[in-house]
C-alpha cells in the first residue's frame, strides 16, 4: 500500500524510541523521485518539532570521473557499482555517534564530489540521508539495513520520472535527443534496478504527498 503524508513521517520518527546514538532515516527512491526536496521539506518539519535534524545526501560517494574510465563504467555513472558503497558505511558508522562530523557533497554542476564540503554538528539528533540504493539488497548496499533507525523510500510513476529527469539533462546543456538516451538509457534503468532490488520501507510516499 502506498501511504502519504509528511506528518506521518513526522509523527513516526519523533516517535522514535530514545538512545545513546543518533537516529538514521533513510530516504531512498530512483533518480527523480524527488529525494532532496522530500529530505529538505522532512528536515524543516522535524525541526519545527524542536528535533535538530541534518541531511546528508549519498552523492557525495560517486567515485571519480577518472576512477570511472579506469574501470569502463563512465557511461553507468549513477548506477550502484560507481559509489564508494564502503566509504558510505564508514561515514554512517560515524554519523551515528553523537558528535561532530564531516562529509562529501556531489556538485552536479562541476560532475565531482568535494570532501568535507558539509558537517553535521555535535548536537544534531536525527540525521537524514537521501539516496538511490540505501534499501537495496545488492553487494554492499544490503549491509546498511542495520544502521537504519526508520526507512522511507518514495513512488513515482515512471512518465514522471522519465520527464522530471531528462529535464535535468536539458537544464544542464543536454539538447532533447542526448537528454532523452541519457534517461532512458541510464537513468530509468538505474530506477528499474532499485525498483527489482529495493526492500521493503517502513513508509512509501508517492509524488502528491508533499
Amino acid at each position: 500500500m502506498v501511504e502519504t503524508g509528511l506528518g506521518r513521517l513526522v509523527a513516526d520518527i519523533t516517535a522514535l524510541p530514545a538512545n545513546a546514538t543518533r537516529h538514521l532515516v533513510a530516504l531512498a527512491g530512483p533518480p527523480g523521485a524527488g529525494k532532496s526536496t522530500t529530505g529538505a521539506a522532512l528536515c524543516a518539519a522535524l525541526e519545527r518539532t524542536g528535533v535538530r535534524t541534518a541531511v546528508v545526501p549519498m552523492d557525495g560517494f560517486h567515485l571519480d570521473n577518472r576512477v570511472l574510465v579506469q574501470k569502463g563504467l563512465l557511461d553507468r555513472k549513477g548506477s550502484p557499482d560507481t559509489f564508494d558503497v564502503h566509504g558510505l558505511r564508514r561515514l554512517l558508522d560515524e554519523l551515528r555517534m553523537a558528535r561532530e562530523v564531516y562529509h562529501p557533497i556531489f556538485d552536479r554542476s562541476l560532475d565531482l564530489s568535494i570532501a568535507g564540503a558539509g558537517v553535521v554538528d555535535q548536537d544534531c539528533q536525527t540525521v537524514i540521508v537521501e539516496g538511490n540504493y540505501l534499501l537495496c539488497d545488492a553487494p554492499g548496499w544490503g549491509e546498511l539495513m542495520p544502521l537504519w533507525s526508520y526507512t522511507i523510500t518514495l513512488h513515482v510513476p515512471q512518465e514522471t520520472l522519465e520527464r522530471r529527469l531528462v529535464q535535468r539533462w536539458l537544464n544542464h546543456g543536454l539538447d532533447r535527443d542526448a537528454a532523452v538516451a541519457r534517461a532512458r538509457n541510464n537513468d530509468l534503468r538505474n530506477a528499474a534496478f532499485i525498483t527489482n532490488h529495493s526492500r521493503p520501507a517502513d513508509c512509501t510516499l508517492d509524488d502528491t504527498a508533499l
